[in-house]
């Protein structure tokens, strides 16, 4: 490897088309040319065009709802460029920077010279199409067959899906409770605790071109449940969940530095790729994991970049943390032992719930806003990260205005990482007995009412681990959501499969 080879990106675009209509809907091609045009423009290249032609690398993230043949190759003919190397990631939101740690690394090894990584998101048009009965139309060839690549799989399997945790909304909550207990927090302090972590991403959405909502709200405003932010799954209000059906896009370009030289990029428009790292947790189904108030892989991931890219945590000066929703940035906090006051804040975004983004590309867009801040010179380290599926998968980049001292990696050190210090779980799959409630949550109907409790418990005889439901009683729901459930015992019985916990 040679300091030739030193990653190093270039441009970045992102766009958001808040006021899409079926008539003005862009397909995922030519967002994803747009992005690219605007990228190679912004890097300050004496001629953009030659160097989107000399593209070599197309890297992409999946996009919920479109699934041509080739995406890349139809990326790489919209924009003139013939790609030695095209991959599509798996759906997850770890995977932007996974790819962006990936190229660089291709770069580094000098099997890259100049990469174009980007996602889209098209929910709300798809939405809109589905609504209207009509087809958009978009492009579904493309030749040759890209390579997949990241960490495929569905984040819950069927046992779960049984019990209701099939969906972000319903299985993020799950960790909230947890970590609440954990922390010793009372339901009022901890209301508090997210609307306060999460103010502040609605101001920096608000002052944010491209983001979904831009719009400041009280941390009060976030935690109050009202008709318009009705409660989702307990203790999430609807300001609180990450939004889907947006319209966006981000990508950026990433080379190597003698490229960098060759193409004429100016100095100041250069941002170092430091450094990286992946991590994926062990056991990777959410019933299966020891405890729901840590995350090693958080932890070993995040610290590795930091490692990686040899900056140290105290020299960041801009962190993004991935904010499906407020757990994944508390959990973040918790693994890097940050205070959720720290006054560099944790988004530059806004966030998933309010800057948007969703799907497998959030990443980029917080990835294009560091390069933005980063090539004003006003700030020199950025620290950005990824979370896939249920804190299942997580991804995590270094960026800096300096290149360091030595060439960086993403490549993970046996040394930094975290193991669980719990016992294995055992899971009981008909459970019956006397049992006590581990962590929780409640879903709620369109109109606000509770409707179901889901319940991850121990039986007190073997101490396995079972998910149930409640009663589907409303006025229980109602009551389980004013007072501390965690640690509180009753019964459960299973009855066709189905394992239902009653409440002492």
């Amino acid at each position: 490897m040679s300091a030739s080879n030193r990653p190093v990106l270039i441009g970045a675009s992102q766009m958001s088309h808040r006021d899409v209509t079926l008539e003005t809907a862009m397909n995922p091609v030519a967002m994803f040319e747009r992005v690219a045009r605007e990228s190679a423009e912004a890097s300050g290249a004496a001629d953009p065009s030659k160097l989107l032609a000399s593209i070599d690398t197309i890297a992409l993230t999946a996009a919920a709802g479109w699934e041509p043949t080739n995406p890349a190759r139809l990326i790489a003919d919209a924009i003139g460029a013939t790609p030695r190397t095209e991959w599509l990631s798996h759906h997850g939101g770890e995977t932007s920077l996974a790819l962006v740690n990936s190229v660089a690394e291709r770069i580094l090894s000098g099997e890259t010279e100049i990469g174009f990584v980007a996602g889209c998101n098209n929910l709300k048009s798809l939405g809109l199409a589905q609504r209207a009965q009509q087809d958009l139309g978009w492009p579904s060839g493309g030749e040759g067959s890209p390579e997949q690549v990241g960490r495929e799989g569905w984040g819950h399997n069927q046992f779960e899906a049984d019990a209701g945790l099939d969906l972000p909304i319903s299985i993020y909550p799950l960790f909230e409770n947890a970590l609440r207990v954990a922390r010793g927090q009372s339901l009022e302090e901890h209301a508090r605790a997210m609307g306060e972590l999460m103010h502040p991403f609605t101001k920096t959405a608000a002052a944010n071109p491209h983001a979904w909502f831009p719009t400041e709200r009280s941390a009060e405003e976030l935690v109050t449940p009202t008709p318009i932010n009705r409660m989702i799954y307990f203790p999430y209000a609807k300001y609180l969940n990450a939004v889907m059906a947006t319209e966006q896009a981000a990508g950026a370009l990433i080379v190597s530095e003698a490229v960098a030289d060759r193409l004429g990029v100016p100095a100041h428009k250069r941002v170092y790729w430091r450094g990286g790292a992946y991590r994926a947790e062990t056991p990777w189904n959410v019933s299966e994991r020891p405890s729901f108030s840590t995350s090693p892989a958080i932890k070993t991931c995040h610290h590795t970049a930091l490692a990686n890219g040899g900056i140290p945590l105290e020299d960041i000066e801009m962190i993004d943390f991935y904010s499906c929703f407020p757990i994944a940035v508390s959990m973040a906090c918790e693994m890097l032992g940050l205070d959720q006051a720290d006054p560099r804040g944790f988004s530059i975004t806004g966030g998933l719930p309010y800057a948007g983004g969703p799907g497998s590309s959030y990443s980029f867009h917080s990835l294009a806003t560091a390069m933005e801040r980063l090539q004003t010179g006003n700030t020199g380290n950025a620290f950005i990260t990824g979370n896939g599926w249920y804190l299942t998968k997580h991804s995590a980049s270094v960026l800096s205005l300096e290149p360091g001292d030595t060439l960086p990696t993403s490549a993970a050190e046996e040394s930094l990482i975290v193991d669980w210090d719990e016992a294995p779980v055992t899971l009981d799959k008909a459970p019956e007995g006397c049992a006590r409630v581990e962590t929780y949550t409640i879903g709620h109907d369109r109109d606000g009412s509770p409707s179901q409790g889901i319940i991850v418990g121990r039986l007190d005889e073997s101490n396995a681990r079972f998910l149930a439901r409640t009663p589907s009683d409303t006025a229980l729901l109602a009551e389980l959501e004013s007072r501390e459930v965690i640690g509180t015992r009753g019964t459960v019985k299973t009855e066709d499969g189905q394992a239902t916990f009653s409440p002492a």
